[in-house]
């Protein structure tokens, strides 16, 4: 359509006659995200044009339509200036019902209530015009902060029981924008308008949390339908919004509230949606905000005295531990994935799990590392939780591998020679380098006493056992053993000669390893004052 036609068309100030040429351009463009640049100054008046439609008092039916065209012209972040203003802004925070704040206060019930499809239709196109306005434009940020935007969203989240779907995605998407991309606005959330607390709220009602104790949700009825899709989508943007806000000081929120959230993120993890794919989503979401939450919090996960746990682990529960490691099992299968951001977190939940709870820890060595028998094969060959895990230390992403041989670790509670024995010392240099053990000994977290018992099988392997690959190697032929003296003595000769070389060219560096543990060049460890004997008297 001809941009010049529809801006002279919407001058004619007639309200019939813009709601069918927009509806019309909408249809044209609905599907269109690349624009033409030579039409750009023409695109931004036509934004300023239907903020002046929208600014009239027209029906909802026109409104609707304007604001979709609106939408459809926000996809381009060169033409937002006219809409970035706080004459801008404030009109699209009228449509989507939040800018009332601002004249009457934190109630918002009047406007989510009483209000007819066609009005919800707009207070959805206007909260969808926001987030890609706000997404797109800086200058849009900061208006929404002058107007204190956050007041009517936290208003509305007070509401929520009230939503339509529509409504409540896209309000909680809008608080999860402005959260992310302008963290000073996160404090004013955690502490003036309460939105920890409210969100936690929405998340109750939206995954349907019936409590039987203190910090302890009802089990899903296992013959129940899965979580309905829309529920599924509130409750992801909620989750979303609550990892931006506990993200930094977590801590600042009291006890019982992160306590809570940490129930209500178990009673999520026992949940199923629609969609495999759905579930793992969800069970991903999860996995982020605990992280963020105190490790102090964990024992939630395990602590549910009406539903009863492990009498081998205390009374634990820990189906929400198993849930756990298959959706890391699940990140560890899945090809192509980004391990960084698919894997990383839960590792690190596990390993931080395991670190403060005795119990979380027990359980997960049991289904991770349980008593060795094969030892045959070397650790990183094969199909086990254990095996995926040990390749991974050897991972080309340093932060991946780092986590991998981590989390086993803690689970082996710190200790170079258990490491070793599930592990191999080629596998686990890369941590004890790190660590400064490449000596032996222990991490500094102290763990209980009790021992883990080998197997017969490994008891009569161990001393065949080759510590740098971790398994029973087959006998291999002596290569110098038919070979003469002079053979011999030239190949050593020869070997030296290709060491020199190398060392010389800087390509490899002879290495020690000091007292301490750590690696240092080869001389220093042989001048290492700590060595120094002159003091002796011997001879």
């Amino acid at each position: 359509m001809d941009l010049n036609a529809i801006l002279s068309q919407l001058e004619s100030n007639n309200e019939q006659e813009t709601e069918e040429l927009m509806r019309q351009y909408n249809r044209e463009n609905t599907h269109i995200f690349t624009f033409d640049p030579q039409e750009e100054a023409l695109r931004s008046k036509l934004c300023q044009s239907l903020l002046s439609v929208l600014g009239r008092q027209v029906q909802p039916g026109c409104q609707k339509t304007c604001l979709e065209s609106l939408r459809i012209l926000s996809r381009d972040k060169r033409v937002l200036a006219p809409v970035a203003t706080r004459e801008g802004m404030l009109t699209l925070g009228g449509l989507a019902r939040l800018c009332a704040a601002e004249e009457g206060g934190d109630d918002q019930t009047s406007l989510q209530g009483d209000t007819s499809e066609e009005e919800e239709r707009v207070v959805v196109e206007a909260l969808k015009c926001l987030s890609n306005v706000i997404l797109n434009s800086p200058a849009a940020q900061q208006v929404s902060v002058d107007v204190q935007l956050v007041n009517g969203l936290c208003a509305s989240l007070r509401t929520a029981r009230t939503w339509h779907h529509e409504v409540g995605l896209f309000t909680l998407r809008l608080l999860f924008l402005l959260s992310a991309l302008r963290p000073d606005i996160r404090g004013v959330l955690r502490i003036e308008r309460h939105a920890v607390k409210l969100l936690t709220e929405v998340l109750e009602h939206t995954l349907h949390v019936r409590w039987v104790g203190p910090y302890e949700a009802a089990p899903p009825d296992p013959q129940a339908l899965p979580m309905p899709a829309e529920d599924n989508e509130r409750a992801m943007e909620a989750l979303k919004a609550l990892f931006n806000l506990t993200l930094c000081d977590a801590g600042e929120e009291d006890d019982h509230q992160l306590r809570l959230i940490t129930a209500i993120l178990r009673h999520l993890l026992m949940l199923r949606t629609e969609t495999e794919e759905k579930t793992e989503e969800a069970h991903s979401h999860a996995v982020n905000l605990l992280n963020n939450l105190p490790v102090s919090c964990l024992d939630v996960l395990i602590e549910v005295p009406v539903q009863g746990g492990h009498e081998k682990y205390g009374g634990k529960n820990m189906d929400a531990v198993q849930m756990l490691l298959d959706f890391m099992e699940k990140r560890i299968d899945k090809q192509g994935s980004n391990y960084k951001e698919g894997l990383t977190p839960v590792l690190s939940l596990m390993t931080e799990g395991s670190r403060q709870h005795r119990e979380f820890r027990r359980y997960i060595k049991t289904q991770v590392l349980p008593p060795l028998k094969e030892v045959k094969v070397r650790p990183e060959i094969g199909t086990t939780v254990r095996n995926k895990l040990v390749r991974l230390m050897t991972h080309v992403d340093m932060g991946v591998k780092q986590m991998a041989a981590e989390f086993l670790f803690v689970l082996c509670k710190e200790s170079v020679d258990n490491l070793l024995k599930y592990t191999g010392y080629g596998n686990a240099a890369g941590l004890l380098v790190a660590r400064g053990l490449l000596a032996g000994g222990r991490g500094e977290t102290q763990y209980s006493e009790d021992e883990d018992s080998d197997t017969e099988e490994y008891k009569t392997a161990k001393p065949f056992i080759n510590p740098i690959t971790g398994h029973v190697e087959e006998p291999m032929p002596n290569p110098i053993e038919e070979m003469t003296e002079e053979q011999k003595e030239y190949e050593a000769q020869k070997l030296v000669n290709m060491f020199d070389k190398l060392s010389r060219q800087n390509l490899i560096r002879p290495m020690g390893v000091r007292p301490d543990g750590t690696l240092a060049p080869l001389e220093e460890t042989l001048c290492d004052p700590s060595e120094d004997n002159s003091g002796s008297d011997s001879d």
